[in-house]
């Protein structure tokens, strides 16, 4: 067995904590960003905390690259670059685990699983991507990626508006700063620019337009929307101190975590309740829909019976609360897809309709 002994030297330090720190360092932090980080998009410490990563990262692509070229020399910071790729694999893998809690936080797995499966992967690459941060391609790829990231749920927060629009402003943002970043890297290190650039432009266009694929065909959540809590009840009712009263059937333990094709026991011409709780940042007013969809087992396709809209306004910790009721509702594979005024799916609520001789037990909650 190999004996564990200290580093004794920088190179040694990092390769030191890439085999013993690193894959630790990896599990706290994506624990400690779903109970702490990103509870809230418009939280001054969320944003700080991303914005301090994105500083760390640019200043590790500068510092690396003044290196490379030759024009910063001086001892001590010839003897930090071995440790340049360690400081850079941990900004990116806390923006990386910052991002996942984040997206699949918002995201309705059914249709955004392949964003949040790729932000996934990232995260758990860059415990491999170490040797290729001194590739000046890799780094600014990788910057421009975490940087529209970001964007895209921090503009929205900022300018209280969301939908496709600032979707298009927040990759054009993305664009003129990483624009910024090479113009000021071109000042800097003109030669290792110029024997890049092409590489570099292409990789950005190509992030780029994957972006606007996942964004328009669904796969990127709607940030900063995100469901908090959605159900579906025997009977919603809203009490004068603003409460909610909510009347259904008894879960079993797991099923109040995952609520995955809960069943309805219907009596003839009952109605059917859809509660959601959406969180939205303060200042941010939207309307979203339910669309209530049954599959016609005929036409093997969700059909859509009715959709009804309200408004919500952000601010509230468990998110806006509103419900929607489906009068006579009949047996068979329902759901609720909430979503926003532009289409963008928030969340889902998926159930089965069984008819029913007789009411069956019911239980109220508050919220």
């Amino acid at each position: 067995m190999a004996r564990f002994r200290l580093p004794k030297n920088v190179q040694e330090l990092a390769d030191w904590y890439m085999r013993y720190v690193s894959p630790l360092s990896l599990i706290a932090g994506f624990i400690s960003d779903n109970l702490f980080l990103t509870r809230r998009v418009d939280l001054f410490l969320t944003n700080a905390v991303f914005f301090t990563y994105l500083i760390v990262a640019a200043v590790c692509v500068v510092v690396f690259n003044l290196i490379e070229a030759g024009r910063l020399r001086h001892p001590w910071a010839l003897k930090a670059l071995p440790l340049l790729p360690v400081v850079a694999q941990f900004a990116f893998g806390g923006l990386f685990s910052g991002y996942l809690s984040l997206y699949s936080r918002s995201a309705a797995v059914s249709v955004s699983w392949i964003f949040v499966i790729a932000l996934a992967a990232l995260l758990l690459g860059n415990e491999r991507f170490a040797h290729f941060y001194a590739r000046f391609s890799f780094q600014v790829s990788l910057y421009f990626t975490v940087l529209f990231s970001f964007l895209i749920f921090f503009l929205p927060v900022v300018a209280h508006r969301i939908g496709p629009w600032m979707f298009i402003v927040s990759g054009l943002v993305s664009l003129c700063v990483i624009a910024l970043f090479l113009l000021l890297l071109s000042k800097l290190v003109p030669e290792i620019v110029r024997a890049n650039r092409t590489t570099a432009a292409r990789a950005i266009a190509v992030i780029f337009l994957a972006f606007n694929v996942l964004y328009f065909t669904g796969a990127i959540p709607p940030l900063p929307l995100a469901l908090k809590d959605a159900g579906v009840y025997h009977g919603v009712t809203r009490a004068a101190d603003g409460s909610y009263a909510l009347t259904g059937e008894p879960l079993p333990w797991y099923e109040s975590f995952f609520r995955y094709n809960v069943v309805y026991h219907a009596t003839a011409g009952e109605s059917a309740y859809a509660y959601s709780a959406v969180f939205a940042p303060s200042g941010l007013s939207i309307v979203i829909l339910h669309q209530w969809q049954r599959y016609d087992t005929t036409l093997k396709q969700w059909v859509t019976t009715d959709t009804i809209s309200f408004p919500i306004n952000g601010g509230r910790d468990g998110g806006y609360r509103g419900y929607s009721v489906k009068s006579g509702i009949t047996p068979g594979s329902w759901r609720v897809n909430v979503v926003t005024q532009y289409g963008q799916l928030i969340g889902r609520i998926s159930f089965e309709v069984v008819a029913a001789s007789t009411t069956p037990a019911l239980e109220t909650v508050d919220t």
